[in-house]
């Protein structure tokens, strides 16, 4: 079974519980609006990582990452953008398992059919009194499940 930590919305804050959550992940993923080159060092250096650019991505090192990406983990497909609004597949004509996104700053995991949509929430700084919060999916063969964990 793979853990594979999601985060997004950290806005250039990376806060040290978020941190100690995601330690132990066999990957990472940001959903995007990092906002800093070191977000991103910080997450690869606990596990390997995949980023796509959020709205408030900006800079060359920004300009390096997708907007939006599928990756595959043991029988799982997973697609993530940034904001779900710009979807522009259909994930279960695709075979895309579940969809991750971020910028709505609301963490909400949801079945839809054959697709699983998580968004983590942000896990930067606080929006107006949306709660910090981080998630992780579990990789199993064919099966894929999503908690997400507030701060």
């Amino acid at each position: 079974m793979l853990r594979i930590g999601l985060i997004s919305d950290t806005h250039g804050l990376l806060r040290p519980p978020v941190l100690d959550f995601l330690r132990g992940s066999d990957h990472i993923i940001h959903a995007g609006d990092i906002c800093s080159e070191d977000i991103l060092q910080a997450l690869a250096a606990i596990a390997p990582l995949s980023a796509v650019r959020g709205n408030n991505d900006r800079g060359p090192w920004a300009d390096r990452l997708p907007e939006a990406q599928t990756l595959r983990f043991e029988d799982v497909r997973l697609h993530v953008l940034h904001d779900l609004s710009g979807l522009a597949l259909d994930p279960a004509q695709e075979g895309i398992a579940a969809v991750i996104t971020g910028h709505s700053h609301k963490p909400r995991v949801e079945q839809r059919g054959p697709v699983l949509f998580v968004n983590p929430g942000s896990a930067g700084p606080r929006r107006f009194t949306l709660p910090i919060a981080a998630g992780e999916l579990r990789v199993d063969g064919s099966a894929v499940s999503a908690r997400i964990v507030e701060f």
